[in-house]
C-alpha cells in the first residue's frame, strides 16, 4: 500500500518587508542579504494571526467536507505554541469543523516537529488505510529588531492530508535521523525572540546532514545518482545551497540537483523562516516551479531541528500531483500581499498579545483571512470564522 501527502497548502500573512528596504536601513549592503542569505522578501505577522489561524487558514484551502469527516487524527508540529498546556491542533480541529473523533495533539522539537508528524501519520495510515490525517507545520520565526537574526525571520503555515494512494508525494519508508543534545538555538519560556547561535548552527545543520544522508545510503544501497532532486529545511535559502554543496561535485547530475533546488528555494526567498513548515514549504515550491520533475521521480527531504534533531527521507513523485494549480495558489497568495516600509514593519512586530496577560481585542477589520484572532477575554484565546 502506498501511503503519502495527498494535498499540501499554504498560508501566511498579507504583509511583506522587502530585504532591500531592511538592508537600507540597517546600514548593509543589500547583498548581503539577497545573496549572502539569499532572501528577498519576509512576510510579517500582524496580531490577528497566529499560528492557529494561520494553520486553518491553510488547511482550509485544501479540505473537502468528505476529508473532514474522514480524518482521525490531527497533528501540529510548532515551536510557537498558544498555550503551555493546551495543543493549538484542538483549536485548529474545532475551527475547521473536523470531526470531534480524532485525535489531536502538538509535537515540539525546534523545526523538526512538521516531519514527526509527517512520520507518524504515516506509520498510522499504515496499519489503518482509511485513515486519513491533517499534519500541519506553523511557526512564527523572531529574532527582534536589529539582531544579527532580524534577515531571517516570517512565518507561515504549510497544512498537509496524508493518506493511502496519495496525489503528491509517495513516501518510501525509508529514513535515518540522527539527535544530540545541542544548545545551538532555543526560546525560554519569558521571551518571544530566539536565542540562536547562528555560526554554531549552520555548522550544526550541515554536520547533521551529512551524518542522516550518509546512514540513508548506506542502509538502503542509495547514491546521489538515485534523487531526482534534494530539499532542505530552510530558515535562509543559502543555508541548504550550503549543506548541498557538501555532496555534489561538477557532474551533470550535480548540475541537475543544483537546478531543482533553485525550484525549491523560490518561495522560501519570498515568505522568509517558517520554522517547523520551511521544510514543506520548499517541497510545494519544487513541486510547482520544476520544469523537469516526472512522476516516479526520487526527492530527498532533509528535517532539522536545532536542539538538534536531523532525519532525512525521501519520497516519489505521484501521478496525481499537478504543478500548476500549485502555483496558481501560491501565486495568488504571494502576489497580493502589502509591501511594509520598516517603521510600518518596525510597529507591527512589536504588537501582540502581551507575555503578562490581560484581555486584549484586535482590530480586524484589515484581515480579510477566513481565520482571525480577535484577541484574549478572560484569560482565553478569541478566534472568528469570518466566514461564519
Amino acid at each position: 500500500m502506498q501511503v503519502g501527502i495527498d494535498k499540501i497548502g499554504f498560508f501566511t500573512s498579507n504583509y511583506f518587508l522587502d530585504m532591500v528596504d531592511l538592508a537600507n536601513a540597517r546600514g548593509e549592503d543589500p547583498d548581503k542579504y539577497l545573496i549572502g542569505i539569499g532572501q528577498k522578501k519576509q512576510a510579517v505577522i500582524p496580531p490577528t494571526q497566529d499560528v492557529v489561524t494561520m494553520a486553518a487558514n491553510a488547511a482550509d484551502k485544501i479540505l473537502t467536507d468528505d476529508d473532514k469527516a474522514s480524518i482521525d487524527m490531527v497533528i501540529f508540529g510548532t515551536e510557537t505554541g498558544v498555550d503551555n498546556s493546551k495543543s493549538a491542533a484542538i483549536y485548529v480541529q474545532s475551527l475547521l469543523g473536523i470531526s470531534s473523533s480524532a485525535r489531536s495533539f502538538e509535537i515540539k522539537q525546534a523545526c523538526y516537529g512538521g516531519t514527526a508528524g509527517v512520520q507518524m501519520a504515516a506509520a498510522h495510515i499504515a496499519t489503518h488505510p482509511e485513515s486519513k490525517v491533517l499534519v500541519l507545520a506553523a511557526d512564527i520565526a523572531r529574532y527582534g529588531i536589529g539582531t544579527p537574526g532580524e534577515v531571517t525571520q516570517g512565518g507561515g503555515a504549510v497544512a498537509m492530508l496524508l493518506s493511502a494512494n496519495p496525489q503528491i508525494l509517495i513516501l518510501d519508508d525509508q529514513s535515518a535521523f540522527h539527535s544530540e543534545n545541542i544548545m545551538d538555538f532555543w526560546r525560554p519560556f519569558y521571551q518571544r525572540e530566539a536565542i540562536v547561535d547562528g555560526h554554531y548552527s549552520t555548522n550544526i545543520y550541515i554536520d547533521f546532514f551529512n551524518k542522516t544522508f550518509k546512514d540513508y545510503c548506506e542502509k538502503y544501497q542509495r547514491q546521489l545518482s538515485d534523487f531526482s532532486a534534494l530539499i532542505y529545511h530552510l530558515p535562509f535559502t543559502k543555508m541548504g545551497l550550503k549543506a548541498l554543496r557538501t555532496v555534489i561535485d561538477d557532474g551533470q547530475h550535480s548540475a541537475k540537483l543544483l537546478k531543482e533546488f533553485d525550484y525549491s528555494k523560490q518561495y522560501n526567498a519570498l515568505v522568509g523562516n517558517l520554522y517547523t513548515g520551511s521544510l514543506y514549504l520548499s517541497l510545494l515550491s519544487l513541486l510547482a516551479n520544476s520544469v523537469d520533475l516526472q512522476v516516479g521521480d526520487r526527492i530527498g527531504l532533509f528535517s532539522y531541528g536545532s536542539g538538534a534533531q536531523g532525519e532525512f527521507y525521501s519520497g516519489t513523485v505521484s501521478d496525481g500531483m499537478k504543478p500548476s494549480l500549485l502555483a496558481a495558489h501560491m501565486d495568488d497568495l504571494l502576489d497580493d500581499r502589502i509591501q511594509l516600509s520598516v517603521p510600518e514593519y518596525e510597529e507591527m512586530y512589536a504588537n501582540g498579545l502581551p507575555m503578562m496577560g490581560g484581555d486584549v481585542t484586535f482590530n480586524f477589520a484589515d484581515d480579510s483571512s477566513r481565520f482571525v484572532l480577535v484577541g484574549r477575554k478572560a484569560d482565553q484565546l478569541v478566534y472568528k470564522d469570518q466566514k461564519g
